[in-house]
């Protein structure tokens, strides 16, 4: 497997270890792979800035009106990763959130992010996460 592939594989594997701390409501495990000095820009325009941050807002979140929900990853196997450099990608994903026990997103609840990956020796972390509402005529 070439290196370009292993980084391909490792970043994926962000967004699916953020998806699993999601559905397990775990803010610690969804901040994670997040740097220290992370920006993170929700749906609705608001500014988190560092890991700390964005894991007590999301646990916060957890604990109170996402309790129970579950993001859907469906997409997240297969982002658009775009390498600037050997050390730092672009990458666009979508996914959403449902409640109860569908598993499909509800429509209010679909969105598009896109996100800054860095490489920090062999691991991989986000820099910056910005997550927009997907709108009707999205395709993926």
């Amino acid at each position: 497997m070439s290196q370009r592939s292993k980084d391909e594989e490792a970043i994926k594997e962000i967004l699916l270890s953020m998806a699993r701390a999601w559905n397990a409501g775990d803010g610690a495990g969804y901040a994670a792979p997040f740097l220290d000095d992370a920006n993170y820009i929700s749906y609705d325009g608001q500014l988190a800035e560092g890991r700390q941050v964005i894991q007590d807002i999301h646990q916060m979140l957890f604990d109170g009106p996402l309790k129970g929900s579950k993001m859907d990853d469906q997409h997240h196997g297969d982002p658009k990763i775009h390498f600037l450099t050997d050390d730092s990608a672009v990458i666009i994903s979508v996914g959403g959130v449902s409640f109860g026990e569908s598993a499909e997103t509800d429509p209010d609840r679909g969105s598009i992010v896109s996100l800054t990956a860095v490489r920090q020796g062999d691991t991989w972390k986000l820099a910056s996460f910005q997550n927009t509402r997907r709108q009707a005529a999205y395709q993926h």
